[in-house]
């Protein structure tokens, strides 16, 4: 397992962008899929978004499409999501996952580490 640190959320109007950085510890984060989930109030967690070990694939949930994306820098050890055209429904205490994933990037049991979370607030 990887220890996750989430950082880069905050408060932002409709419209507006904010990337989430997520440091992984460890030497062996270039193996692990890496994902973002989210949870609003209220709600189940969702998933957001993932990227595989090598960064060739990359999946979204069809709510971020073509507003956000996912890279990786493996010499950084870190997880990127921009997140822009942000709407009021974006607003949830995203977290970074890290998984040895091959099938369902968008499970919450593939993803054996996770982040603390950090809060996204979008305001209308």
């Amino acid at each position: 397992q990887v220890q996750l640190v989430e950082s880069g959320g905050g408060s932002v109007q409709a419209g507006g962008s904010l990337r989430l950085s997520c440091v992984a510890s460890g030497r062996t984060f270039s193996i692990y899929t890496m994902a973002w989930f989210r949870q609003a109030p209220g709600k189940e967690r969702e998933f957001v978004a993932a990227i595989s070990w090598r960064g060739a694939t990359t999946t979204f949930a069809d709510s971020v499409k073509g507003r956000f994306t996912i890279s990786r820098d493996s010499a950084k050890n870190t997880a990127y999501l921009q997140m822009n055209s942000l709407k009021p429904e974006d607003t949830a205490v995203y977290f970074c996952a890290a998984g040895l994933v091959r099938y369902d990037f968008g499970a919450e049991a593939s993803y054996t580490s996770w982040g603390q979370g950090t809060q996204v607030t979008v305001s209308s």
